[in-house]
């Protein structure tokens, strides 16, 4: 009896845990998982590449590369965002429906990036606009901007701040579409290998969900604005 009742207890402490927490948590496994693979030179098994989706060949890391990072900085940054926009959103729009947003919008985010390189990807303008069919894409990066992109269409006046300037903030519909403008445009010109593609296409499904669930919830998204004013 003690027994089941402690397993029932873990249970439950375990089905209150937060999506958020549980993304998290994935993420640093298989991102840890990763470096080995890196490590061994087997990063097509886990990374997303353009050309290798094309021609049929590892189709799982369209899934796969959302939850693998290129290194420990880029797996902080991205889950301290995570942590401070996912939970947030999280609690608005629900456990179930946060979880697949979450999955959805970076699947959108991966196949935007793997259409858009091959399309316009093969000169040296279009490489360094849209990234190159060859490059291999790891990280969280789409799904947190399509969170990014729900506060700006249920949230717009939430203040956003950048995590190495506290005290520089803006509004989400501002600051948002300003920080994928510029990191687009600093990649560009400093020809850096950043998923901008990604970023575009999380944004915009978070945007087209962040349109739908206001126009199907108009007096729940009116109360909540209200309560952030």
């Amino acid at each position: 009896m003690k027994y089941k009742k402690y397993s029932a207890n873990i249970t439950d402490r375990l089905s209150n845990f937060s999506i958020v927490g549980w993304l998290i948590l994935v993420n640093i496994i298989f991102s840890l998982i990763g470096f080995l693979f890196f490590a061994l030179g087997k990063i097509e098994y886990i990374a997303l590449k353009p050309t290798n989706i094309v021609e049929g060949k590892y189709l799982w890391t369209i899934i796969t590369h959302m939850f693998v990072h290129g290194g420990l900085f880029h797996l902080f940054i991205n889950m301290f965002v995570l942590f401070s926009l996912g939970s947030l959103s999280e609690k608005i729009i629900g456990r179930k429906r946060f979880l697949w947003f979450y999955i959805i919008s970076g699947i959108f985010a991966g196949l935007l990036s793997v259409f858009l390189p091959l399309l316009y990807g093969d000169t040296p303008l279009g490489e360094r606009i849209f990234g190159s069919p060859e490059i291999f894409m790891v990280g969280a990066s789409g799904a947190i901007f399509a969170i990014a992109g729900l506060f700006v269409m249920l949230l717009p006046r939430l203040k956003f701040m950048i995590i190495f300037l506290p005290f520089f903030s803006l509004p989400a519909y501002i600051m948002v579409p300003l920080v994928l403008i510029i990191t687009w445009i600093a990649s560009i010109a400093g020809d850096f290998p950043i998923g901008n593609v990604a970023h575009f296409g999380g944004f915009l499904a978070g945007l087209l969900y962040g349109y739908y669930l206001k126009t199907k919830y108009t007096k729940k998204v009116k109360l909540l604005r209200r309560m952030f004013k």
